[in-house]
């Protein structure tokens, strides 16, 4: 069985410039790029990022359309809402202390009533 050699500097360097040597040879014989492989790659790439702004915008257009539509709602229940207590104003007058104080004293009655 052989002895394990270590390599001396003089060794190494001599292969790290051969492996650097093989390196830009394999790269060296690499063909050029086709242009008209790049060309359609560059086209496709721009064709996908327009699909994909597309699709952000018209999911932004749908969240701004349905922002709109609660606000919409939400205005149009303030608007009841309103509605309904201008109603109320006008159909039940100003009651004066004591009678206020005697639907209290009915609504309070009536409570403990319920409880026995």
């Amino acid at each position: 069985m052989a002895a394990f050699k270590i390599p001396d500097l003089n060794d190494r360097a001599a292969a790290a410039r051969a492996a650097k040597q093989r390196a830009l040879d394999l790269l060296r014989d690499k063909p050029a790029p086709d242009p008209e492989v790049i060309a359609a790659k560059q086209a496709a790439a721009a064709a996908k990022e327009a699909a994909a702004a597309e699709k952000r915008a018209a999911r932004l257009a749908a969240i701004e359309e349905e922002k709109a539509a609660k606000a919409a709602a939400r205005a149009e229940a303030e608007a009841a809402a309103a509605a309904a207590a201008a109603e109320r104003a006008v159909v039940r007058p100003q009651l004066t202390e004591a009678e206020k104080k005697a639907e209290r004293d009915a609504r309070y009655a009536a409570r403990k009533a319920r409880k026995k």
